[in-house]
């Protein structure tokens, strides 16, 4: 008896350690319209309204108020629905009681754009099963529910695929997988469209904050750091700490030893430090940092090998981003500035944890670095890097590069630092205006998250993302994006385009973290040409609430509560 509780015991702990809980939630959510049916005549599609109805999941020995649909030989009926928003998930159906007993095939496509929900797998329109199966064909029982699906989607589109089937269909509800966290912090200002940027960027993150933090919810679902950089920086503004972050970067140098980079990209493994210095600056957790220290210095050490004769030599993908990615002595200039923030940043944990000789060589290799400046080719996205680095005077690289032609050749990742940089020079109601324009933009075509690349020359005559692409328009998705995201391989929810989320708080709302783990907060604002802007930041001792009011003469009236622990600095 003692050694079965034993032998029971032991089988008890071994499914505790081995098991993995998931992190996320489910919820499940009907559809808000049908955007498309293959027939109006009632004969193939009857009743598609019938799923915009609250379900409940169960199906029932009734058939009553149902979907059906009725294939023929030349008719294969099909109805398109529209889920109101990007969401990360599946869709589950509930079948009534039908003619035929036994399972009846259907074609299931998810798609971010109802382009997308439309197409076919092709080479042509870029419609794909990358990373994952968004275009696939079912088996649905008769009488019962059935769930599938883990990509990111605002439309469904499902099908009858042989002739001479049947479906009756009570419920085609969308499963939202999502970490249920509170958006601690917040943004309101007296403009809308800089409202609903701030949300939307901070809902493209939360959607790609999964087991991981990924790039995006359909493609390519991995872990690139240099992504999470503006992801992160949302998440310290939006909200706090999450077990996502440290998580996600302790992942990645898991599975690159040193030397190789991570991602396989040089400035990817820069990130990483750059992440550690924001994360520990924000979150102020030292005994992480700590646990970093041996990966760190070995990291700085390698960097350091990669300087020659005052200027970066960087193996491995040379990249920024990918609208830059052809200009390759923007690529050097934009390499070079990372090194010497990079090598600041790492200087800067390692005098924290007590590493003083790394910390002193990564000194005297960012002197070197200083003495060389690149040109930064003609290129916002480097120009706003060496103004970041200091190699190039804000207000030089902001008149000369990055405030020419407005957000022409902006991009959604590097647009961030394009904004920092920006605000750097002073020229924050430029940056406004920048933001209303580019992300505003996206918005405009319909977007409830943000994209992985974006150019505001594809809106014109462009059709929006959330309808059926009428004639002699632009079908948005299937027609643009370059390198891996051509055509409707694009992503429409990439967490590296949230930059805005974070800087509006940072530089509108004023929020300025100057000590670690937010014990110290500057506020200082910049409301360009708002009446008033208002929110809250999440720090790790609770929340900092702010109120910024323009009064008629110009002067601005600013309330704030903050919890005793942080100093507040005005």
């Amino acid at each position: 008896m003692k050694q079965t509780f034993i032998v029971a015991a032991l089988l008890l702990m071994t499914t505790v350690v081995h098991a993995q809980k998931d992190p996320r939630v489910r919820e499940y959510l009907s559809p808000k319209r049908v955007l498309w049916q293959s027939d109006q005549t009632g004969k193939c599609v009857n009743n598609a309204a019938c799923l915009l109805k609250q379900g409940n999941g169960q199906a029932e020995l009734i058939n009553k108020d149902m979907l059906v649909l009725k294939s023929s030989a030349d008719h294969l009926p099909g109805v398109l629905l529209d889920y109101g928003k990007e969401l990360h998930g599946g869709i589950q159906l509930v079948t009534g009681i039908m003619e035929k007993h036994g399972p009846v095939k259907v074609r299931i496509r998810f798609g971010e754009s109802a382009s997308e929900a439309m197409a076919d797998l092709d080479t042509l329109k870029g419609a794909t099963n990358d990373h994952a199966i968004r275009d696939l064909i079912v088996e649905l029982p008769w009488l019962g529910g059935f769930e599938y699906g883990n990509t990111g989607f605002r439309f469904v589109r499902i099908d009858l695929v042989e002739p001479g089937s049947e479906l009756i269909l009570k419920e085609a509800r969308a499963v939202s997988v999502y970490r249920d966290i509170p958006y601690v912090g917040s943004f309101h200002s007296s403009d809308e469209r800089l409202n609903k940027i701030w949300a939307t960027g901070a809902y493209t993150v939360h959607l790609n904050m999964q087991q991981y933090l990924w790039d995006g919810i359909k493609r390519d679902r991995l872990v690139w750091v240099g992504d999470m950089h503006p992801e992160v920086m949302t998440i310290n503004t939006v909200f706090g700490y999450n077990e996502v972050v440290p998580q996600s970067l302790d992942l990645i140098k898991k599975v690159t030893p040193l030397p190789e980079w991570m991602n396989g990209i040089s400035s990817y493994s820069m990130w990483w430090v750059r992440i550690q210095r924001d994360w520990y600056q924000y979150q102020g957790n030292l005994e992480y940092l700590k646990q970093q220290r041996n990966y760190l210095v070995g990291l700085l050490n390698h960097l350091i090998t990669k300087v020659k004769s005052n200027e970066e030599n960087l193996d491995g993908m040379r990249f920024m981003d990918w609208p830059s990615y052809a200009n390759k002595p923007a690529v050097h200039a934009g390499l070079q500035a990372m090194m010497v923030m990079t090598l600041s940043d790492g200087a800067e944990l390692c005098r924290i944890l007590g590493e003083e000789v790394t910390a002193g060589k990564c000194d005297s290799v960012v002197k070197r670095l200083r003495k060389s400046v690149p040109d930064a080719g003609n290129n916002k996205q480097a120009a706003a890097l060496l103004a970041l680095a200091g190699l190039m005077p804000a207000e030089k690289a902001n008149e000369d590069i990055i405030a020419i032609g407005g957000t022409d050749n902006f991009s959604t990742f590097y647009g961030y630092y394009m904004l920092q940089a920006k605000a750097k020079a002073g020229d924050y109601q430029g940056a406004i205006d920048n933001i209303r324009a580019y992300w505003g933009g996206m918005l405009e075509l319909g977007a409830t998250t943000f994209w992985e690349d974006f150019d505001l020359s594809w809106m014109k005559n462009a059709g929006r993302i959330d309808e059926l692409v009428p004639a002699g328009k632009v079908d948005v998705h299937a027609s643009y994006g370059a390198y891996s995201y051509k055509k409707l391989r694009h992503s429409l929810a990439h967490g590296w385009a949230s930059g805005p989320t974070s800087w509006l708080t940072e530089h509108v709302l004023g929020v300025q973290v100057i000590a670690p783990g937010c014990k110290v907060i500057k506020i200082e604002p910049h409301l360009g040409d708002l009446k008033f802007v208002e929110g809250t930041f999440p720090t790790p001792y609770g929340v900092v609430k702010i109120k910024h009011t323009k009064m008629s003469s110009g002067e601005v009236k600013t309330e704030i509560d903050a919890p005793k622990e942080v100093r507040v600095i005005r």
